[in-house]
């Protein structure tokens, strides 16, 4: 039996605009999302309107999938995935 470990990279575009609609599809599919992480530039003179998230995903992979198919039809939204065969 293999256990696939798959993690998610989400790069937003105008992060603040688009916040509202990405949450709701991560709010929707909260209990395939193990572990979440948020980044984005910031310094005492930006914050930057750009950002990524990075999710380890659990659960049905085609559940995870549909999720990220979901964001993708986002505007400024891209997702890349990372899956991992472990025997």
């Amino acid at each position: 039996m293999h256990d696939r470990h798959m993690v998610f990279g989400i790069h937003i575009t105008e992060r603040i605009r688009n916040a509202g609609e990405i949450q709701k599809v991560l709010t929707q599919y909260g209990c395939n999302i193990k572990t979440r992480i948020g980044l984005h530039h910031v310094d005492e003179k930006v914050c930057s309107p750009d950002g990524l998230i990075l999710l380890e995903m659990w659960g049905d992979e085609g559940t995870c999938h549909e999720m990220a198919a979901k964001l993708e039809q986002l505007t400024g939204v891209e997702v890349q995935k990372m899956i991992f065969d472990h025997p």
